[in-house]
């Protein structure tokens, strides 16, 4: 993140990124996510988790206790405290449903002028915005974001700490089916967990064990799923929802060699 800075200044360049590394050491997977890319294991049909998404939703608890801390951040135009909706200037004076950085429930509160304030937070699911800017609390850059026509720096409330999970290899016996997927939000947009390891179990199963570039077809299949096909409506998946319109990398990194295969 530091080098980004350096760079900026240097060439002229803005701009961020999400991070997720995987890294093999001493029999162990080392896998670190900054940002809203994910990372799963599939081990005999079974997924398990090795990442999770930093949004405004699943990182609100931090970003409201930074406001709270340095309410100078957040330019006199937002509020830390987030409510079920944007509060309108005749609801001054009653009782609203509202949670701050110590709260995972609701309570009620009386509101005042001051709750007129756009939200830090606002928005559900993918929808969700920090200063109606970001979706995406952790990566690396965005040094010189700011809220659309403001002079309200965003980067003070991300992050380029990643979160590290490990996995060990040595626990248990792997076949040439378990393997690592990486992916960034690009697939996970439009295609859950489930959908990939079907998916993943689908093109595996139609090569032989010691064929290499069978995880390259996975890979493969997963982009062109979830970029889904060109129509007179823009692009669509199998079920005709809308295909991802972001950019898909995805890895498959195999767990077990031919000789661990039964």
């Amino acid at each position: 993140d530091d080098q980004i800075e350096r760079e900026r200044a240097s060439q002229h360049l803005a701009g961020g990124c999400c991070a997720l590394a995987a890294i093999y050491l001493m029999g162990k997977f080392y896998v670190a996510n900054a940002g809203d890319s994910r990372a799963i294991i599939i081990r005999n049909g079974e997924i398990i988790p090795m990442s999770r998404e930093f949004t405004p939703e699943t990182e609100r608890q931090r970003l409201q206790f930074l406001a709270l801390l340095r309410p100078e951040l957040l330019g006199k135009e937002f509020t830390h405290l987030e409510f079920p909706r944007r509060i309108q200037p005749k609801e001054v004076g009653k009782k609203m449903l509202y949670r701050d950085q110590n709260m995972n429930g609701w309570a009620y509160k009386k509101i005042e002028e001051d709750d007129l304030k756009f939200p830090l937070i606002f928005g559900e699911g993918k929808k969700a915005r920090m200063m109606a800017t970001i979706g995406v609390t952790r990566g690396l850059g965005d040094h010189d974001l700011k809220v659309f026509s403001s002079n309200i720096h965003i980067k003070p409330f991300l992050s380029c700490f990643p979160e590290v999970r490990v996995y060990d290899l040595t626990q248990y016996e792997h076949c040439p089916d378990d393997v690592l997927v990486l992916g960034t939000d690009g697939l996970w947009d439009v295609t859950n967990d489930k959908e990939v390891a079907a998916v993943v179990m689908e093109v595996l199963t139609s090569y032989e064990p010691n064929d290499p570039c069978r995880y390259t077809m996975v890979a493969q299949e997963l982009v062109v799923r979830s970029r889904g096909v060109l129509k007179e409506r823009g692009w669509r998946l199998a079920n005709d929802k809308l295909g991802s319109g972001d950019d898909i990398s995805v890895f498959v990194i195999p767990l077990g060699g031919p000789g661990n295969y039964t």
